[in-house]
This record gives structure tokens, C-alpha cells and sequence, in this order.
């Protein structure tokens, strides 16, 4: 019997951000949900299945074997297989050689576990466990789209300083002219390049990728180029540097006039959100942003240079 919990990873721990990113390759992603779905259809005496084995991207067929599922690329997994995956719900696994291996890595810019969590559409970050994405009613591709109508649309220069699996930069890159898109953790970057939901934040000429603090990369932007910042800054505990008088000064000098700064809170409903929203107004009024508006909906608030 194979144990998932021994397919840890074949992946480095580590990763020298120096170093050259390996090429975008997709093999077969299988879910919780893909193999529960197998196994269903296997009990209902089906022999074929038309399936995602790219996160809901597209579908094709695989064959139903009493030994268990082959996939299209001749790759074949035992039910026994099928039944531990179906039983977790937070993680998503590549298939090589007829093994699963969990899209996990531990971080280079922290110890902190970084993986893919299933959704019913576009896969969330995991960030030491916790999802950096909305996920409760909504997914994190739905998410993306409130940010930036919650932003009044993406237009001109556009800088999106936590890049994560990559969804905030192609969605602002359909109407931008120009994206740029910071991310501190390469780790997170090489999960992005197996996720089939960010292979255009590879592939788009109008994205920028860069892999950098953004808190020290922000000094070196020129002043006055970008129309619009989207901050969706990881948790004030991992990175409250990002929530600071000195950041958001910078970010007032580097938008244009009358440029936009949307920034992600969290439920500002919530103890917690309306705790942080209050400090966050305050010190983006006192950076130099003339006012800001809060965006319930969108879980973050607006502020205008």
C-alpha cells in the first residue's frame, strides 16, 4: 500500500532565487475532489469518466480499470491510491510516474510549508496552512475580480506587490498596459508554475515578474509612473512592514495624480478587520493619501493619491 505521507515531495526544499526557473510543465493534477468523483463513478459500474486533471481547465476521459484509473498519458493509480486523496482536502498532487506528489514547498524567505489548495475553481495559496485567498462563498479567481472592481478597473501602469499564484497580475494584464508584480518568495512562484491557473503570468509579455522584498524594491520604482497599486499584502503577524507609514509613503510617491491604491484588509466586518482598518486608514491618510474609501464587499479599502 502506498502512503501518501512518504511521497512528501520530490521538489527542493529550498531554492536559490539566482538560480534559472525551471521550464512550465503540466502533468496530470488529481484533487480530493477528482478522486472522490473516480471512485464514485468506479463503484456505479461506469468503465470511462470525462474529468479535469488541470483544475477545471478542461477535461478529457480516462479509463476506469478494476486495478484503478488510467490516465491519458498512460499513467495508472490504484483505488487504495484514489481513496487517501480523496480523504485530503487541502492539497493538490501532481502525478509522475504513477505517483502523487503534494504541489508543497517549504519556503526559501521562511520556514513556512507553501502549497495549492483544491477550490471549485481556481486553486488558493497555502501560506504555513492558511489560505491566503477568500474561499468561503466565493473563489479566489471571483476574489480577484471584486479587487479590481472594488480598484474601478485596471488601466495604464499597473504594480501588484504580492504576486502569489499570479491571479491579481493576468487579470489586471486583460486591460493594463503594463503590469508589475513583486514577489519575495520564490518558492511560491515555482508552486504559480504548477498551477494551470497562472500559466499566463508566464506567458503574458505585458506582465513583469519580479522576485524581490517589495518593501525594498518600492524605493527603486520611479515616482509618479503607476496609475493604480493593488496591495494584498500577506497577514499583519507575517508582514507588518507592508501595513506601515514608510510603505504607504512610498506608494503615494511612486502612483500618478489622482492614482489608486486598492488594499486588502479582510472582512472589515469582522473584530479583527475592524481593528487593522482603523490603523491602516490612519497611516495611509498621514502618508499622504488625500482620502480613502472603504470597500466592504471587496474586503479592503480604496485610497486615492
Amino acid at each position: 500500500m502506498l502512503s501518501l505521507d512518504l511521497v512528501w515531495d520530490d521538489l527542493p526544499r529550498r531554492r536559490d532565487s539566482s538560480r534559472q526557473m525551471s521550464p512550465l510543465t503540466q502533468p496530470p493534477i488529481l484533487t480530493w475532489q477528482i478522486a472522490q468523483a473516480l471512485l464514485h463513478q468506479f463503484q456505479q459500474g461506469k468503465e470511462r469518466a470525462e474529468v479535469s486533471l488541470d483544475l477545471g481547465i478542461s477535461t478529457c476521459q480516462v479509463s476506469l480499470q478494476p486495478q484503478g484509473v488510467l490516465l491519458p498519458d498512460g499513467q495508472q493509480l490504484d483505488w487504495e491510491v484514489l481513496r487517501q486523496i480523496g480523504e485530503n482536502q487541502t492539497t493538490c498532487y501532481r502525478i509522475e510516474q504513477n505517483i502523487p506528489h503534494p504541489l508543497r514547498l517549504i519556503g526559501q524567505s521562511s520556514d513556512l510549508t507553501i502549497g495549492l489548495m483544491p477550490t471549485n475553481a481556481a486553486p488558493a495559496l497555502l501560506l504555513g496552512g492558511l489560505p491566503m485567498h477568500r474561499i468561503k462563498d466565493i473563489d479566489p479567481w471571483q476574489d480577484t475580480q471584486r479587487k479590481l472592481k472594488a480598484a474601478g478597473g485596471a488601466y495604464g501602469a499597473i504594480l501588484d506587490t504580492a504576486t502569489g499564484l499570479g491571479y491579481t497580475a493576468i487579470q489586471a494584464a486583460k486591460t493594463a498596459q503594463e503590469v508589475m508584480t513583486i514577489e519575495i518568495e520564490p518558492a511560491v512562484i515555482e508552486i504559480a508554475r504548477q498551477n494551470p491557473w497562472s500559466k499566463e503570468l508566464f506567458e503574458n509579455p505585458r506582465i513583469r515578474l519580479v522576485i524581490g522584498d517589495v518593501f525594498e524594491v518600492i524605493q527603486d520604482l520611479p515616482g509618479n509612473h503607476f496609475s493604480l497599486i493593488l496591495h494584498d499584502p500577506p497577514t499583519f503577524s507575517l508582514a507588518g512592514e507592508l501595513y506601515s507609514s514608510e510603505f504607504y509613503r512610498h506608494c503615494v510617491r511612486v502612483l500618478r495624480e489622482r492614482g489608486r491604491m486598492f488594499h486588502y484588509i479582510g472582512d472589515l466586518q469582522s473584530k479583527m478587520g475592524a481593528g487593522l482598518l482603523r490603523g491602516v486608514i490612519r497611516r495611509l491618510l498621514e502618508a499622504g493619501f488625500s482620502r480613502v474609501i472603504r470597500k466592504p464587499q471587496a474586503f479592503g479599502v480604496l485610497a486615492i493619491k
